[in-house]
């Protein structure tokens, strides 16, 4: 049976990725490889997707939608004031690999993310656990973490002990980062685990079969699974990262749906009678981060000057046409609620102010900077070197040379938080789950200033006390506090918050992406596929 389904998938190359020897075949256009399939360790689109095929989490998304729901656990609750939390698991679920999950497996995937001397934790392994950094504060001794510990109470249940109060704890462990992985799999393993050399091992609905560096993933459905089973036999990622080809091989049908298209071309899209275009909620922000380690943008009055200098609603209007929207949050439109009142609509446009500005802050001739540019299409800057460009043309106006430069996506993601990291580089967020808390804690966090050398402290108090309110009332005050201090500081200049435009062959049914995810995939059915 395994020789066979190995043939099956080497085959994958003729008759358009279509029945290959009898076997249903789904395959994705990916806009690119993932980083890591290591859980905790990726905040990029292009790793969560493949990541949470193969790994469940405790909580998960409802689909379509940001509401969460069970998954590897059951139910949950806590304490008064938000400081202790208990999960209560799901029964009898196995890793694929044939190990019981239970709590003990949970703790030690909590305590390798978070503990860096932990068994299988950064100190062992020589990893960062970037996605958990991020979103829970920091590391096991530094003072911004949110968790105090985490425990089994028996073979089901799992305590989590916070530092503070923190409301949105479910939320945030049914993000794409925390798949809880086979701990056989990992002690097995070691440093390699979640590369090509030793693939991710989960609970999830896909068994991955091979990664192939450059090309694509090959996947199978869970025959044990406890939820949905994929109806189709076998599933590829291929990772084409250029949306054009993306667009044509969808036409040819040697892909059967993709994402992350350029927003021009939904016409073509359209045009189309074998395809359908797909519009997923906006859920991101796209921006131009600045680094206050330079010495140029340390300097207020510049950062101000580049955000007037700027013009970005010509630039939403020329790459993203009506699937975009420009404003001064930091915040997309669905959190708009959270947004201070005192705030300008956007960024005021005025290169002559611009220039001004510069010249007060004693550059009348300007200054060079290097801009640098994705080399992977994301659901926020599809087509990032155009985008780039016109940036630079903007800056050019005011006497501010940018130089555009770019390398690999994961050297980039790992680069940026390297001294003395890039002047100026172009990144988004897609929100994890549906709260600003994300959006600005990620960035701006207390463990967030690797990239920008910027740190708040007013910010950082707002922050907790954000996490902490139960009351959506109590919650906005905070964040409109954070809103103006964000706006005032110019370090991340929001550019886009954009509407993702993804497209499938008539015959894909079931898919229903949400704003933080483009799972489940093994919802979808293919039946008319030739």
């Amino acid at each position: 049976m395994r020789r066979s389904l190995s043939l099956s998938l080497a085959l994958l190359g003729a008759a358009s990725y279509g029945t290959v020897a009898g076997a249903a075949t789904l395959v994705y256009g990916a806009g690119g490889e993932p980083v890591s399939l290591d859980s905790g360790t990726i905040t990029d689109g292009n790793s969560a997707t493949p990541q949470m095929m193969v790994y469940d989490g405790l909580v998960r998304f409802k689909n379509g939608t940001s509401d969460i729901s069970p998954s590897l656990a059951l139910r949950w609750t806590s304490n008064a004031n938000a400081t202790e939390w208990t999960f209560t698991l799901r029964q009898g679920v196995k890793f694929t690999d044939g190990t019981p999950f239970n709590a003990d497996a949970v703790v030690y995937n909590v305590n390798r993310w978070w503990d860096p001397a932990a068994p299988g934790g950064a100190k062992e392994l020589g990893k960062t656990f970037t996605s958990w950094q991020f979103i829970f504060g920091g590391f096991k001794g530094d003072a911004g973490t949110i968790l105090k510990s985490v425990r089994t109470d028996g073979p089901n249940k799992v305590i989590f002990t916070m530092t503070r109060g923190y409301a949105q704890l479910p939320e945030t462990l049914a993000t794409s980062f925390f798949g809880i992985a086979s701990p056989a799999a990992i002690k097995k393993a070691g440093a390699k685990y979640g590369t090509p050399a030793a693939l991710p091992v989960g609970t999830g609905p896909f068994i991955m079969q091979d990664w192939k560096t450059g090309d694509r993933i090959n996947l199978i459905p869970n025959k044990a699974y406890w939820g949905t089973k994929a109806k189709y036999d076998a599933l590829v990622l291929r990772f084409l990262k250029d949306p054009s080809a993306r667009l044509n091989e969808l036409k040819a049908g040697t892909i059967d749906f993709t994402t992350d298209l350029n927003p021009e071309q939904l016409s073509a899209v359209k045009a189309d009678k074998n395809l359908l275009p797909v519009l997923v909620p906006s859920f991101n922000v796209g921006m131009l981060s600045l680094n206050l380690g330079n010495k140029y943008l340390k300097n207020d009055k510049v950062r101000q000057a580049i955000s007037m200098a700027i013009n970005k609603k010509a630039i939403v209007d020329a790459f993203w046409g009506d699937l975009g929207v420009t404003d001064a949050s930091f915040l997309p439109p669905a959190l708009k609620w959270a947004n201070s009142p005192n705030v300008p609509a956007d960024y005021k446009f005025d290169p002559a102010a611009a220039k001004k500005l510069l010249a007060d802050a004693g550059y009348p001739n300007g200054f060079s900077l290097d801009l640098w540019y994705m080399p992977v299409s994301r659901p926020y800057f599809p087509t990032p070197k155009p985008i780039a460009e016109a940036m630079a043309a903007d800056l050019a106006a005011i006497g501010i040379k940018a130089t555009l430069k770019t390398e690999d996506w994961a050297k980039y993601l790992d680069d940026r938080n390297k001294a003395p990291g890039f002047d100026m580089y172009m990144i988004g967020w897609t929100g994890p789950y549906a709260s600003p808390y994300n959006f600005y804690n990620t960035y701006y966090g207390e463990e967030a200033s690797a990239d920008s050398n910027f740190g708040n402290q007013k910010i950082f108090d707002q922050l907790r006390v954000a996490a902490a309110a139960s009351t959506r009332a109590a919650q906005a005050k905070a964040y409109a506090q954070i809103h103006q201090l964000t706006y005032d500081a110019n370090v991340r200049l929001p550019i886009v918050h954009s509407r993702p435009l993804a497209a499938i062959r008539t015959y894909v049914k079931g898919w229903q992406p949400g704003p933080s995810s483009l799972l489940p995939f093994e919802d979808i059915t293919i039946d008319g596929k030739k």
